[in-house]
């Protein structure tokens, strides 16, 4: 009789982690998580409600404003499930396709955020250096445009994800390193071959760092645009209008930055650092945009006050 493997059993679920060490406190750590998920919910449909519905607001700089909003709620909502269950319920299980599905979420709409990111900037670009031109350039129809390509694009480059690990055969390990589905995270996992996801994964890594390559390069432009003007005063204004956008660059990509640089000095980091900055990476930016778009813009910031009183 042939004694049966146990290794080579395929598994069926994944466990996610919370916080290793402080399972007991689960409930108390629930407790400011539900706090920034419902902050940063309420806050991206306002800043959607208002641009809907005020005309003043039917602007390109609003428009892609509202695509990053509905990004954030994307990466509110994909996380939001595991999140929960794993913090209020002690429920760590999760089956390989709903994991794979959050995984595609996440990934998909952190490329549409850093894509948008990259649009904000073109777009304070254009009304910096060619400020005449700006309403024939960015018009409504165009704006439409460059959002469905973008969409179009960022689904199109992280569909494979769900789709190769699909084929990976998982038999070993099953648990996982955060408290929700990372493609890197689950591709560690598989005990067959996964060069392709490596690969592609690495590829996918490119384009971000290419989005915030184009992101530096319209700032060096802008900054020498606004070097060429005489006047100081009129200097701060225009770099006034950037500060916003800048703050939403800096809220996105540094989590990102420092997550990678962990990982890179793993041996000397505790893992707790670890889940916590890629905890970081998916509540902070939706959490931190509505506030930082609503005090620094004035139209929105006047129109809120004008509601509540």
């Amino acid at each position: 009789m042939s004694i049966l493997n146990i290794s080579e059993i395929e598994i069926s679920t994944f466990y996610l982690v919370g916080f290793p060490g402080l399972e007991s406190a689960n409930i108390w750590i629930s407790i400011p998580i539900c706090l920034v998920y419902i902050i940063a919910i309420l806050g991206n449909c306002t800043i959607l409600f208002f641009i809907k519905t005020e005309p003043s607001l039917h602007e390109p700089m609003y428009y892609f404003l509202s695509m990053l909003a509905l990004s954030d709620l994307g990466l509110s909502f994909s996380s939001l499930p595991t999140m929960l269950r794993i913090f209020l319920f002690n429920a760590p299980g999760i089956s390989l396709d709903a994991c794979f599905a959050q995984e595609f979420f996440i990934h998909g709409f952190s490329a549409m955020e850093s894509s948008v990111l990259l649009i904000m900037s073109f777009d304070r670009f254009i009304a910096i250096c060619n400020p005449l031109r700006y309403t024939t350039i960015l018009t409504s129809a165009r704006v439409t445009q460059i959002g469905l390509a973008f969409s179009l694009k960022n689904f199109l480059l992280i569909l494979p994800f769900p789709i190769t690990l699909k084929h990976l055969r998982y038999c070993k390990k099953n648990l996982l390193s955060h408290a929700y589905c990372l493609h890197q995270d689950v591709m560690k996992l598989a005990c067959s071959d996964n060069k392709v996801n490596v690969i592609y994964g690495l590829f996918v890594a490119l384009s971000g760092i290419l989005d915030i390559t184009f992101i530096f390069m319209s700032y060096v432009m802008i900054l020498k645009a606004v070097l060429s003007i005489a006047s100081q005063k009129e200097r701060f204004k225009v770099l006034n209008t950037c500060v916003s956008h800048v703050c939403a660059v800096l809220i996105f990509y540094v989590p990102i930055i420092s997550l990678s640089v962990i990982y890179r000095l793993s041996k000397h980091s505790s893992p707790i650092s670890r889940i916590l900055m890629a905890d970081v990476f998916l509540l902070v930016p939706p959490l931190m945009n509505p506030i930082v778009y609503c005090v620094k813009s004035q139209q929105i910031r006047s129109l809120i006050v004008g509601k509540l009183c």
